[in-house]
């Protein structure tokens, strides 16, 4: 098959609504690199090139980055909290540029000679494609018309961003539908495909003697972009002392010796994780899907004004050991009692079948 895509080029959009997007792209592109060793790839995302390059350590010299946002995902007050105004505001604006910006794609896309468009999950890239000629491919686990739908209750101006997205989404040859997904009824054709996640290395003799972390302490991954913890929040977690919190850079605090930010040059995300005991986040496709592939125990906080929340909830509970830590918990860094709670919490009923990073790779070369 890799034969085949020889000196081909495939342009892969990343929405940049935080890293999850960017967790499945990365596991499915190092399944393309496996299996086309000689497949050109361009990603094209608002999120952080060291970012990808971080999870694709294979990537130097066949897979180019760019700039580029084509939708706008839930503006975040923090990891937890959605702004529904600003979102609103954000999206009638891409609205107003929707003609142009698919126009802008054609065009990169003839002048690239792409012969193959993945989208995780932007509209405009995959409207671009159709009108290029160019077979289009969306992967997720949801779709942005699905998560703005209960919105239009509230305001009814977000009835012509639901069409513009559904639109867009209605043009693709096919849909690589990820596990924790509903039924994304705009696509017409679907096609399941099991976790990409692959297991990290657990990398902790070489983490804690370069973070300065003890190893016999009990280890817990803070799996967030923001977390806004005060002076007080701080000092309740540095009171707990039998345990050591890691975080991923830029997210940081100093001044607490049980408080560590990880380079992930030198670390993957994926190690990281494989490193610890505990992982404290918010319910997200990428870092569930990250849990599973590592059996790490997850302690999870609510998000409010998003629909995935409850089919994340339910999802986790059946492949994970699992505990809910209130958010009010979580911000005041009172975390003792979830932490506790988790050591004890019961293995999850169910496995989860995951390294479809794979089977996607090939699906995604096979589709015409």
């Amino acid at each position: 098959m890799g034969a085949m895509w020889k000196k081909r080029h495939m342009v892969y959009y990343v929405s940049a609504h935080g890293y999850g997007h960017g967790v499945r792209a990365s596991d499915l592109i190092g399944g393309l690199l496996d299996v086309a060793p000689e497949l050109r790839l361009t990603v094209i995302s608002d999120l952080p090139e060291d970012f990808f390059r971080s999870r694709l350590p294979a990537a130097d010299g066949r897979v180019a980055f760019a700039p580029g946002a084509f939708d706008v995902g839930m503006v975040q007050r923090d990891s937890i909290r959605v702004d529904v105004a600003a979102t609103l505001a954000q999206a009638e604006r891409l609205l107003a540029r929707h003609d142009e910006l698919v126009a802008q794609e054609v065009a990169r896309l003839r002048e690239v000679k792409a012969d193959r468009v993945v989208a995780v999950i932007p509209g405009i890239p995959l409207a671009a494609a159709a009108q290029a000629g160019v077979p289009g491919v969306a992967v997720g686990n949801f779709s942005w018309d699905w998560i703005y739908a209960p919105f239009v209750a509230q305001n009814p101006r977000w009835e012509p961003i639901i069409r513009m997205f559904a639109d867009d989404y209605r043009q693709v040859r096919l849909l690589l539908k990820l596990p924790f997904s509903p039924a994304m009824e705009v696509f017409a054709r679907q096609t399941p495909v099991p976790l990409l996640a692959r297991p990290g290395r657990n990398r902790r003799a070489e983490l804690a003697a370069a973070v300065g972390a003890v190893p016999g302490k009990k280890w817990v991954l803070l799996s967030f972009t923001t977390l806004g913890w005060d002076a007080d929040a701080l000092r309740a977690v540095g009171g707990l002392a039998e345990y050591e919190f890691f975080t991923v850079k830029p997210l940081a605090w100093r001044g607490q010796p049980n408080l560590h930010a990880v380079d992930r040059h030198a670390f993957s995300f994926s190690d990281v994780l494989a490193s610890v005991d505990f992982v404290i986040t918010k319910p997200g496709y990428g870092i569930l899907s990250d849990c599973v592939a590592n059996r790490k125990p997850i302690i999870y906080a609510e998000r409010e004004d998003f629909i995935e929340y409850p089919l994340l909830v339910q999802e986790l509970r059946r492949y994970l050991a699992h505990v809910h830590i209130p958010a009010a918990d979580l911000y005041a860094g009172h975390l003792a009692a979830a932490l506790r709670a988790a050591e004890t919490a019961p293995p999850p009923p169910e496995q989860l079948a995951f390294g479809g990073a794979r089977v996607a790779a090939e699906l995604l070369l096979n589709v015409g």
